[in-house]
């Protein structure tokens, strides 16, 4: 299958935001994408204040839009991630669309980036937001794939479970900062693709020097084996990358590491 992982510039206007991510999901499909992904909070800035200016329930003018890109497109979409408002609450939440316009799933970050970085990067996103609490697989044509949200990458926990659900690829928008990217961002998804023996995929906003939050951006593909496939840079593009499960199944059969995993001694489990 072939990945399309747009690294879209995002803006303070949420309408630009979306007409924009619908002409690059357009040239994606064009292009042969299966799949293609958006960054963390493609529609709007990365504040929390405009996440609650932006915020809505599902069903509303984002996730319509989405679905009508997916559906137009006959492409799958994750849509990078939204603020989504549900009653007295807002999320961090991704939604996956079918080739028909359908949600298959729904992804709220579990995980919330709360850091004080000495000398570096401060932010509290649970100012704003409440945490999910759902691993989240879904099916696809192409096989069983997860979905995570930035920050959830820091925690092992979650992409084994997901992994454990059956997953092939995790998606992962995200929008790591300029302190954080270049320490950790090469090395997290690399770590987690190694030791799950799966392909990771983050797709994260071109970067802004003159924004308010400035995204690492270099987006990037890491395979079964932990080497990355594809990388970007830091401005707009939209990187396609070819993904052959028959990889996976190989490393899988050669390094046998699930099933060489200690269920006796430890184990993980969802409540």
């Amino acid at each position: 299958m072939k990945i399309a992982i747009i690294q879209m510039k995002n803006t303070e206007d949420k309408i630009y935001n979306l007409n924009h991510a619908k002409e690059l999901v357009s040239e994606a499909s064009d292009k042969g994408a299966n799949i293609a992904i958006l960054p963390e909070m493609f529609c709007c800035e990365y504040r929390n204040e405009a996440f609650i200016k932006n915020a809505e329930p599902a069903g509303e003018l984002i996730w319509q839009s989405l679905s009508e890109m997916a559906a137009q497109n006959s492409i799958y979409l994750v849509g990078g991630s939204m603020p989504e408002a549900e009653g007295d609450k807002i999320y961090n939440t991704s939604f996956v669309f079918d080739k028909s316009g359908k949600q298959i799933a729904r992804h709220r970050k579990m995980h919330l980036f709360d850091i004080e970085v000495e000398g570096g990067q401060k932010f509290c996103e649970s100012d704003t937001f409440s945490a999910g609490n759902e691993v989240t697989v879904f099916d696809t044509e192409f096989g069983k794939m997860g979905l995570i949200i930035c920050f959830d990458i820091r925690f092992p926990e979650l992409s084994r479970l997901t992994a454990l659900e059956g997953a092939n690829i995790i998606f992962c928008p995200a929008a790591f900062n300029m302190t954080t990217g270049p320490a950790h961002w090469e090395l997290l998804f690399r770590s987690r693709a190694c030791e799950n023996q799966l392909f990771f995929c983050g797709c994260a906003p071109a970067r802004n020097i003159d924004g308010r939050y400035v995204s690492y951006a270099n987006s990037i593909v890491t395979d079964p084996w932990g080497a990355i496939a594809a990388l970007a840079g830091a401005s707009e593009e939209i990187m396609l990358c070819d993904i052959d499960l028959n990889m996976l199944r190989s490393i899988r059969r050669q390094l046998p590491l699930m099933s060489a995993r200690r269920d006796d001694v430890y184990c993980l489990k969802t409540i």
